[in-house]
């Protein structure tokens, strides 16, 4: 086979390979068609946050949003919108819920009630680091639970995020 073949060759597997990726994302957002509409950003509250206006719980903390997945798995990357996609941000903890300011993308708002856990993990769809690299939110919206996960600039942060968004809905932290 000479160098032009090959060239073709090559390039005919890169398309379906391409393809073949649309294709199971695409069925992947069927699948996922029933899922809620995710909690809208209070009316008002991204403007405040943005210009130091709210008390926050603890001081913001910059670092990569990773991904939002279902609780099937933690590589059933959500399809539905773009929070399943990476993308930088800024968390901010507030008394009423979690804020993911994300650079390029729509902000993610988790708001108090639906916190169900927060950890530490080894990795999220879309992102795998080291034993407790990352920050892992679990929360409910329905009775649909997911898992957001946030990659902190640095680490230190989640020895005090972890239990300050546990306490953030008191019917969890207390076990009822």
């Amino acid at each position: 086979m000479n160098r032009l073949g090959l060239t073709l060759l090559f390039l005919a597997v890169f398309a379906l390979l391409v393809a073949l990726m649309w294709w199971g994302y695409r069925n992947r957002r069927k699948r996922q068609a029933d899922l809620p509409a995710f909690p809208a950003v209070p009316q008002g509250l991204l403007e405040q946050v943005r210009g130091g206006k709210t008390e926050p719980l603890l001081p913001p903390s910059t670092g990569v949003y990773a991904s939002t997945v279902t609780d099937r798995s933690w590589q059933d990357r959500v399809a539905v919108g773009d929070v399943g996609f990476r993308a930088d941000a800024t968390a901010h903890l507030l008394p009423n819920g979690l804020l993911f300011d994300r650079t390029g993308a729509t902000p993610v708002w988790i708001p108090a009630e639906s916190v169900r856990a927060a950890r530490t993990e080894a990795g999220i769809a879309g992102k795998v680091m080291g034993g407790g690299g990352l920050l892992v939110v679990r929360w409910a919206v329905g009775e649909h639970e997911f898992d957001t996960g946030f990659r902190a600039d640095d680490k230190d942060d989640y020895d005090t995020w972890v239990p300050a968004i546990g306490a953030l809905n008191p019917e969890v932290a207390n076990g009822e």
